[in-house]
C-alpha cells in the first residue's frame, strides 16, 4: 500500500516562499540561466535565508508527533528549478532541520500543477504570476507578500489569521459592498444573516486547520500541562449587522475560532500587532500592505477586489 497522504494536511510551498531567493533570482534575470546554474551550484553548499512562509511551515510541521501514526501536516517542496540547481533548496531545508522530504522540481514549468497528485490543499510561492495562474485553474492559491517581521525562535506556538470574504466565503457579499452602499450591503447581509455564504478558495485549508486545532483541544483535554500550539483567528472589515452571516457560516462548517475581529474599516494592523500572527492571508493588498510591515501575509488573488483597476482598489 502507498503512503496515505490524502489522509494529511498538506501545504505546498515553492523554494520562493520558503526561502529568501532575492540574490539568486538576481543573477536569473540579469545574466541568465546558464549562469544561475553555475552560481546555484557554486552556491549549493551556502544556506538560503529564511523565507516568508517560513515561521508557518516551522511551526505546522511541529505540529506533528513522534508516532509515525500522529503526524497529520505534510509539507512538498515545489520548485521550478530542476533537481540540480535545486540541490540548494534540499540542502538548506536539511541544515534548518525540518522534515520535508518530497519535492517536485520542473525545470521552469508549472510546479503547481500537481498540486491535487498530492493532495495539497494549499500552494505559497513568491511568484505572483504563478499564484495567479494557479488561481484562475480554481487552485487554493497565494502569494507571499514582503514583510519586516521578524520571528521568534523560543516561540513554537503557530497563530494564524484569515480575513473572511474572499478567502474563507466567496466575495459574492463583496461584490454588493463594491456597489459603494454600505447600507445596501447592510440590508442585504441581515436579509441573508442566516444563510451560510458560498465556500471561499482557501476553505479546505481552512476545514484542514480546524482539525488540527480540534486535535489540539483534545490534547489539551487529556494531557495534563499540555499547551495547545495552534491559535486561529478571523480578522474581517465587518461589522455589525454583516458580523452574524460570518457566525452562521462558521456554525454550519461546525468550526470553532480562538479570536475574531469585526473592524468596521477600523486598520487590521491594529489589532494583529497583539495578536502576532504568523501568517495572515487576504485578498486585498491595500489591507496587507499595512500588516505586512508587522506579520508574515499572504495575498489571494481572488474575486471582484482583483479583477478592478488597481485605482479603484
Amino acid at each position: 500500500m502507498g503512503y496515505q497522504i490524502e489522509n494529511k494536511l498538506v501545504v505546498a510551498v515553492a523554494s520562493s516562499a520558503l526561502f529568501d531567493l532575492t540574490e539568486s533570482h538576481a543573477v536569473f534575470r540579469e545574466r541568465g540561466e546558464d549562469e544561475y546554474r553555475r552560481y546555484q551550484r557554486e552556491h549549493e553548499k551556502e544556506v538560503l535565508r529564511k523565507g516568508v512562509a517560513y515561521p508557518l511551515i516551522k511551526r505546522l510541521l511541529g505540529l506533528n508527533g513522534t508516532d509515525p501514526d500522529d503526524r497529520p501536516v505534510e509539507v512538498v517542496l515545489m520548485s521550478r528549478n530542476d533537481p540540480d540547481t535545486g540541490l540548494r533548496m534540499m540542502n538548506s531545508i536539511e541544515h534548518y532541520g525540518l522534515p520535508i522530504s518530497r519535492a517536485v522540481f520542473v525545470t521552469g514549468n508549472d510546479p503547481f500543477l500537481y498540486m491535487n497528485a498530492f493532495n495539497a490543499s494549499l500552494f505559497l510561492s513568491g511568484n505572483a504570476d504563478d499564484v495567479r495562474h494557479a488561481a484562475s485553474l480554481g487552485l487554493p492559491a497565494g502569494c507571499v507578500f514582503p514583510t519586516d517581521f521578524i520571528d521568534d525562535d523560543e516561540d513554537d506556538e503557530l497563530r494564524i489569521a484569515f480575513d473572511f470574504d474572499g478567502i474563507i466565503a466567496d466575495d459574492s457579499a463583496e461584490a454588493v459592498y463594491q456597489q459603494g452602499a454600505i447600507e445596501l450591503f447592510h440590508r442585504h447581509e441581515r436579509l441573508k444573516a442566516g444563510e451560510p455564504l458560498p465556500e471561499g478558495p482557501l476553505l479546505r485549508f481552512f476545514l484542514e486547520i480546524s482539525k488540527l486545532q480540534r486535535r489540539e483541544i483534545d490534547k489539551r483535554n487529556t494531557v495534563p500541562d499540555y499547551k495547545s500550539k495552534l491559535r486561529v483567528a478571523i480578522a474581517t472589515a465587518r461589522n455589525a449587522p454583516a458580523h452574524a452571516r460570518v457566525i452562521s457560516t462558521l456554525r454550519k462548517l461546525d468550526i470553532r475560532v480562538d479570536e475574531a475581529f469585526f473592524l468596521g474599516g477600523i486598520d487590521k494592523d491594529r489589532v494583529l500587532r497583539i495578536f502576532k500572527p504568523h501568517i495572515f492571508f487576504d485578498d486585498q493588498v491595500g489591507h496587507i500592505e499595512r500588516v505586512a510591515r508587522i506579520a508574515p501575509c499572504v495575498h489571494v488573488p481572488f474575486g471582484v477586489t482583483n479583477r478592478l483597476p488597481v485605482a479603484d482598489r
